[in-house]
């Protein structure tokens, strides 16, 4: 199959998904649902890719796609379980109250335009990794750069897991409201989640960086990387934090935003 026919029907099975989730959101008047289903949509291009990719040599082609399964299952049901107990996220909330006090846009209109439109593309582009790789027949065994990215997309799973499941115990404490979580993984960044995310997807781009067409996903994961430091993920929760966390400034002098390391001593932003 032509490898741009098979990229666009990637995009317009990421594009749909949205959509159809977009209708359910209509009816609960909240779009944090997309938070999961962004998660799921990457699976949804991998098993597309998966099966346009007949040529691909099948070891490479099931690596990738169980890991991007194993990570997409993971986050996806960890976002559903997190909405169901928190409710919706206030930053979707804001930005289309927002486009409702400015725009005058309905909440249909700002929901799909800001939040279900503009996932598709970043989703597509982020998701490169996982279908480039698949495309290529040769080389026709997993080399080293293949069973290295299989080891760190697992360890990223386990590290964000673990990241997951340290913030929702802090969480769960009676004294949670007042204090600042640097204990465990969040000792060390501020944003451990987001570094495991980054790392399962490197993972997965030097899986497929063993063949001439996977290294052409270049940009999908240097994307990815930037928008979990930059853009969408932790640049978006660090200013309220700041603002409303006692304590929130000082931690983010002595500590990393993404890349783990010692807390410092130091004052200045990470």
């Amino acid at each position: 199959m032509d490898i741009a026919q098979a990229l666009l029907i990637n995009f317009a099975v990421a594009l749909g998904l949205l959509l159809m989730v977009w209708l359910v959101c209509l009816q609960l008047r909240d779009a944090t649902i997309v938070d999961a289903f962004w998660a799921f949509g990457h699976v949804a291009v991998a098993i597309a890719s998966f099966v346009q990719a007949k040529q691909g040599y099948e070891p490479r082609k099931l690596l990738m796609l169980g890991l991007c399964v194993l990570w997409g299952l993971r986050l996806g049901g960890y976002m559903l379980w997190r909405w169901r107990v928190h409710g919706p996220d206030r930053r979707y909330a804001s930005l289309i109250g927002k486009a409702g006090r400015d725009r005058g846009w309905g909440f249909a209109r700002a929901s799909l335009l800001l939040v279900f439109l503009t996932q598709a593309p970043v989703m597509w582009l982020s998701s490169l990794p996982v279908q480039l790789g698949q495309f290529a027949a040769t080389p026709a065994a997993l080399g080293p750069l293949a069973w290295a990215g299989g080891a760190l997309a697992l360890f990223g799973l386990a590290y964000e897991t673990i990241a997951d499941v340290q913030m929702q115990r802090f969480r769960g404490r009676a004294d949670a409201r007042d204090r600042v979580m640097n204990e465990g993984l969040w000792r060390y960044c501020r944003h451990p989640n987001y570094f495991g995310e980054a790392l399962v997807w490197i993972g997965i781009f030097l899986i497929g960086a063993e063949t001439a067409l996977g290294w052409f996903a270049l940009p999908g994961v240097l994307f990815l990387v930037w928008t979990l430091n930059k853009w969408s993920g932790a640049a978006t929760l660090e200013p309220r934090l700041t603002r409303t966390r006692a304590g929130y400034a000082d931690y983010v002098a002595r500590t990393n935003r993404f890349i783990p390391a010692p807390p410092r001593k130091a004052v200045g932003p990470g």
